[in-house]
């Protein structure tokens, strides 16, 4: 077998069409921006005697309708390749591109059930709901969502694994077939080319996107809610606690981020134990946030507080315990006891005991390197969440109904937390998903440094750093992850408008 082409065969069909829309969509454009200098401008539109109203176009009018139509002409055979690339049944008839959107065939179907179910109930479904009423907004979500179900269905799509090393296949360009695949029980081809030790592109790239989606999203998250925590007493109650509180947020904002990230993955640093007290810090304000939320809405009904409050966070101490300090007090207590028992050490013994002689049953298990990232992440948006938060609260809380609330005699974390904070949810939901797009490439830059990740990592960055030493030669390694983070960045921006728009709607 030979290698793949990158079109298969709808190539001699759809590359002329192909062609022709981007030489006209070119041409259209520098021939619109030419007639802009001159001073012509797009035909008004003529109402007629009976009060209609018709267009006639002009120059202007044209180009850009040539434009449109070559943009929905490019579309149109994207469209038709990826339907070919799942209906053909060879891949040599399939072409790359249609190998690449056979392999993405669970993600094409879980966008069209979400299109479809969201845009048939979008009057139910709030600000979501009327983000299908907004094409960009709409466009930035199908991105959003693309990365997404890709992270959620990377095994099925991937055709190797992410570290899985084909010496013969060493920066083979994208198409090339695998040595001795059908013995070796390996897919027939590198989609995407192989990079220098020779692991599949495209399968990098696919696992990098759980890399990323792992972490952007709920470092972000906790970001907020430390922000939240945070911002709402200082702008609420001000005094001096406001005063402290914006100085240290100032003080970290004025600190390199780079650097920043540098001091925390020195080793010195590590083995001095600085990012384990700053996750037990950090972790533990989005705690204090939930039961607070909790309490201050629901103080005077005992059964609530009792039954759900208090489960849910002791729930989160535990979980808290087991992931930053791999602390389990269930664990510890039934080990020590019965090392006790069996060895009749004295109590001053087997209350000593390290968490290296059990196993936690709770906890989410970080490695050292993810640790360091995450807890940077969240310390470095914290402060930035914190400076919003505050000023939207020095606006809302004089506003009438908050002087109502106070007037009802309810307490300041109830007004802040349940009269406040859903009144802000619109700049924060927009800011939110801005972030995840600063927060994506904010791992892109540790990757591409090596700050905190695992050198065989598929990180988008740090593929990115290996492919770039030899670009000239061979560009297929970085372009693939560097196009995945951009889109994905590009998605999160264009939802973040989308929203921005329709929450100003309301």
């Amino acid at each position: 077998m030979e290698a793949l082409t990158w079109s298969g065969s709808l190539g001699p069909f759809l590359n002329p069409v192909m062609l022709a829309a981007v030489v006209v969509f070119f041409a259209a454009f520098v021939i619109n921006l030419l007639m802009g200098f001159a001073g012509m401008r797009p035909a008004d539109p003529i109402v007629n005697p009976d009060h209609t109203i018709s267009y006639r176009m002009g120059p202007v009018d044209i180009t850009l309708a040539a434009m449109k139509y070559a943009v929905f002409a490019v579309l149109a055979c994207i469209a038709i390749f990826i339907l070919g690339g799942i209906l053909q049944p060879g891949m040599e008839a399939k072409g790359i591109i249609g190998g690449v959107s056979a392999q993405f065939l669970p993600v094409w179907i879980g966008l069209v059930v979400i299109f479809v179910l969201s845009i048939r109930y979008k009057r139910r479904l709030g600000l979501y709901g009327k983000l299908f009423d907004n094409l960009v907004g709409m466009i930035g979500f199908g991105l959003v969502m693309f990365w997404i179900l890709t992270a959620i269905f990377a095994p099925t799509i991937a055709t190797h694994g992410p570290i899985d090393v084909v010496a013969s296949m060493r920066n083979d360009p994208p198409g090339s077939m695998v040595a001795n695949a059908a013995a070796d029980g390996h897919f027939a081809y590198y989609l995407l080319g192989g990079d220098a030790l020779g692991r599949d592109v495209f399968s990098r790239m696919i696992f990098g996107a759980r890399e990323v989606l792992t972490i952007a999203p709920v470092a972000t998250l906790f970001a907020f809610m430390v922000g939240i925590t945070l911002g709402l007493p200082a702008g609420y109650m001000g005094g001096r606690f406001d005063t402290l509180i914006t100085f240290v947020a100032n003080l970290v904002l004025a600190f390199p981020v780079i650097l920043l990230f540098y001091l925390l993955v020195t080793p010195e640093i590590v083995e001095a134990g600085v990012p384990v007290y700053m996750a037990a810090v950090l972790f533990l304000l989005p705690i204090i946030f939930i039961w607070v939320l909790f309490y201050s809405r629901y103080r005077n009904q005992p059964g609530v507080i009792k039954w759900v409050a208090v489960p849910i966070t002791l729930a989160l101490l535990m979980l808290y315990l087991g992931t930053v300090f791999e602390f389990d007090p269930f664990v510890w207590l039934t080990t020590s006891f019965i090392g006790y028992l069996n060895q009749g050490n004295p109590v001053s013994d087997w209350m000593l005991t390290t968490r290296e002689s059990y196993d936690p049953l709770v906890g989410i298990p970080i490695d050292g390197n993810l640790l360091i990232v995450f807890v940077a992440v969240v310390f470095v948006n914290s402060p930035t969440v914190f400076r919003i938060v505050r000023g939207l609260v020095l606006d809302i809380r004089t506003r009438d109904y908050v002087a109502a609330a106070q007037t009802r005699g309810e307490g300041p974390w109830y007004i802040m937390l349940w009269e406040i904070l859903p009144n802000a949810r619109g700049p924060l939901i927009v800011d939110f998903c801005l972030r995840i797009g600063y927060t994506t490439i904010l791992l892109g830059t540790l990757g591409f440094f090596g700050l905190g990740v695992d050198p065989e990592s598929p990180n988008w960055g740090s593929t990115i750093n290996e492919g770039r030493r030899l670009l000239t030669i061979y560009p297929h390694p970085p372009l693939p992850p560097a196009i995945a983070l951009m889109s994905l960045v590009l998605g999160l921006n264009l939802l973040a408008d989308g929203l921005r728009e329709e929450s100003l709607k309301d």
